[in-house]
């Protein structure tokens, strides 16, 4: 998306401190101060027609200001608009994973408040929480196309049913990556299941060939589906989904975003406990 950028010119004029002084005119050999002069020949001496005088417009630049004004209001209008629809967009998706499967919707929700604080506190750039944020909230968007048998089995899924869950993150790429201004977190989507160890899918990529973005979502995206309940079990508890990630650190997932989510949830619950006056083994 383009932006118009309008360029002052400046021009270096020499002898601008000379020029401030009184200019004097020669007349008939002698010198005759301007600063004499009445006001009226002053202002014929500046007007538009003198040569001596300001410098004058040229003829339709001021109209040529205005529309150049009126299309830099223009676009910043469309961008506006088009930024409105995409965020439209955005939230229709996740309505359409509520539809799909009624855990997905707020799973995707919590995810996407986690991700940017993770992300800010590991230091990623500014230009890309928004990412993180987006491949958060969109990352299970290509759940849309893995059939209900698969996505809401009670049972432990079959191979072939498993292979078939594996393309959902291809499936999520595929229709992220269609907003121009969203491919780097399309690419977060795409490779929230690969493993620091290179054991994950659907590429096998290993540490830091792993986008940074997809690594966060990795974290908070398993810890979630821990502690949520699902039609074939119980979310586990707080502390257990903990010792978890703590197990895979260093193996399925980034040692650094594991230490700074578990600081950022267990600051969470804590204020949680406060807040109710209860424990921990009393909420969980």
């Amino acid at each position: 998306m383009g932006h118009v950028v309008q360029h002052a010119v400046r021009g270096r004029r020499r002898g601008a401190a000379a020029r401030c002084e009184r200019q004097r005119d020669r007349v008939g050999g002698r010198a005759v101060d301007r600063a004499r002069e009445g006001p009226l020949e002053r202002s014929r001496q500046r007007s538009p027609g003198s040569l001596s005088g300001r410098r004058r417009m040229a003829p339709g630049a001021g109209a040529e200001m205005k529309t150049l004004q009126h299309s830099t209001l223009r676009v910043k209008e469309l961008e506006a608009r088009i930024e409105g629809m995409h965020t439209s967009l955005i939230c229709a998706f996740n309505q359409l994973l509520d539809l799909k499967d009624l855990n997905t919707g707020f799973h995707s929700t919590r995810l996407a408040e986690w991700g940017v604080r993770v992300a800010r506190d590991l230091g990623v750039g500014r230009e890309c929480l928004r990412d993180v944020e987006m491949a958060a909230l969109l990352h299970d968007i290509g759940k849309m196309g893995i059939p209900d048998s698969v996505l809401k089995s009670p049972a432990r899924l079959t191979d072939q049913q498993w292979a078939l869950m594996k393309k959902h993150p291809e499936y999520g790429w595929a229709i992220v990556r269609l907003f121009p201004e969203f491919e780097r977190a399309s690419l977060f989507v795409l490779h929230h299941h690969e493993h620091i160890d290179g054991a994950g899918y659907p590429a096998g990529l290993a540490g830091t060939e792993i986008p940074i973005g997809a690594r966060i979502v990795a974290v908070i995206d398993a810890f979630d589906a821990m502690t949520s309940n699902r039609p074939y079990r119980q979310g586990l508890p707080f502390e257990e989904a903990i010792r978890r990630l703590v197990l895979a650190r260093g193996t399925q997932f980034d040692p650094s975003v594991v230490d700074c989510f578990i600081r950022i949830a267990s600051e969470e619950q804590a204020g949680v406990f406060a807040a109710t006056g209860t424990g921990v083994a009393v909420a969980v």
